[in-house]
């Protein structure tokens, strides 16, 4: 089973589900590594009912497929193995043996009742690299607490400063359009991962990661964690507008809105021309940036005046040539129809047993000698079970009908 692109040498046994763990192991995929996710045979990834909406086969039905999961399960190999039975325990302790890194999101200590933690797989591959994601680490107060990814994002000090501020309109604490803390603690993980890797290639040692929701949801609070650090002063929520630079936010125009993101004085001198008013960087409270932020309840207000005279297109069509950055606010309809995302090939569709195929997103990513790996659809549950069990722990057609039979595997269609 082994598959090419820059991680084809690799094999991931993925006890994670919903969708931190999942968009780590997803990657993974994407890479070119055997992923073996494990399932519940009752129903496998939480996710799998997470609909509608759900993937339509040809005639327009609904399948069974949510495509919340399909999101982010592509290129997996799906066992279904129930392991809180001890026939179930031991085929994915075997299935552990061979692998080089075993990922799990699972409460703390939740697997260790099953003899699937860190230590007790540890005693069976020394070299493993065991990736644990949890909401709030395995330490500190918080540790035995279920972490919810809108729960960490009010908690980690994001939702303090997303959002329209309280004074106006709409104002209060928002949370992001995604799961973006799941999101994040997935690409950390992914990165830890493969520097425990690269240190185990060098020493021969595995090691056990640590990763939770809150501490990648603080870390990534970055230049707002700094704002804090440096003053003293929480930040507040900012709407659109950025905390540090004007101008840098969203404007409404003739027939719709447009996001100039001005990053230097040069471009806020060249917005100036495009806007027919150069008198605005020669005046005092606005030839620099720091002057900017500081009148930026005079400054706002006249740009906002000039951004409605015009049209949109107008708007774009008279920055961009002079390097001002700016750019509309699409629609995801507008974003599949965008001809810079058709040409980087961001959707791909694979072949699926129920749909014919499945849109994706691939991953955004760009090799030069070791491309991506996009031949598998996020696979049905247990379409892989017999497969894995016979090529790699030589389990015979008799016993995997018999453990069939006792609930401990589903062997599902492929």
């Amino acid at each position: 089973m082994t598959m090419s692109g820059p991680l084809g040498h690799l094999t991931i046994l993925d006890l994670s589900r919903v969708l931190a763990g999942p968009w780590c192991t997803q990657l993974f995929a994407d890479l070119g590594a055997t992923v073996i996710k494990i399932e519940r045979p009752d129903g496998g990834d939480d996710t799998r009912a997470w609909g509608p909406p759900y993937l339509r086969d040809e005639q327009g039905n609904d399948t069974t497929e949510a495509a919340y999961f399909l999101a982010c399960n592509r290129g997996k190999l799906s066992v279904a193995i129930d392991f809180t039975k001890p026939e179930g325990r031991q085929l994915v302790l075997d299935l552990a043996r061979g692998a080089d890194v075993v990922i799990e999101n699972f409460k703390v200590d939740g697997l260790a009742k099953y003899g699937l933690d860190y230590r007790s797989m540890r005693a069976i591959n020394p070299r493993v690299v065991y990736a644990s994601i949890t909401g709030f680490g395995q330490d500190g107060p918080y540790a035995d607490q279920a972490g919810y990814d809108f729960i960490i994002q009010g908690m980690s000090g994001f939702m303090s400063v997303t959002g329209e501020r309280d004074n106006l309109p709409g104002g209060g604490p928002q949370k992001a359009g995604i799961a973006i803390t799941d999101l994040m603690t997935g690409m950390y993980a992914a990165v830890a991962i493969l520097a425990a890797l690269a240190h185990r290639e060098r020493t021969g040692e595995g090691q056990w990661i640590d990763a939770a929701l809150f501490d990648s949801a603080v870390a990534m609070m970055a230049v707002m964690n700094m704002n804090y650090l440096v003053t003293g002063r929480a930040p507040g929520r900012a709407g659109n507008a950025h905390q540090n630079i004007v101008p840098y936010q969203v404007f409404a125009c003739a027939d719709g809105h447009v996001i100039i993101a001005v990053g230097n004085d040069l471009q806020f001198a060249k917005f100036c021309e495009a806007a027919g008013k150069p008198e605005w960087p020669r005046d005092p409270r606005f030839a620099t940036n720091a002057e900017r932020v500081r009148n930026r309840g005079v400054l706002v207000p006249l740009i906002d005046a000039v951004m409605r005279t015009r049209t949109q297109a107008e708007w774009l069509a008279q920055l961009a040539p002079l390097a001002v950055p700016c750019g509309p606010i699409n629609r995801l309809d507008q974003v599949f129809a965008d001809p810079q995302l058709v040409a980087r090939g961001l959707r791909r569709d694979l072949r699926h047993p129920l749909a014919g195929t499945v849109p994706q997103v691939v991953a955004p990513l760009k090799f030069s000698a070791t491309p991506p790996v996009y031949d598998r659809a996020p696979p049905l549950l247990g379409a892989h079970t017999a497969e894995v069990l016979q090529r790699r722990l030589a389990v015979d057609d008799a016993t995997l009908a018999q453990l069939a039979a006792r609930g401990v595997i589903l062997l599902g269609a492929s």
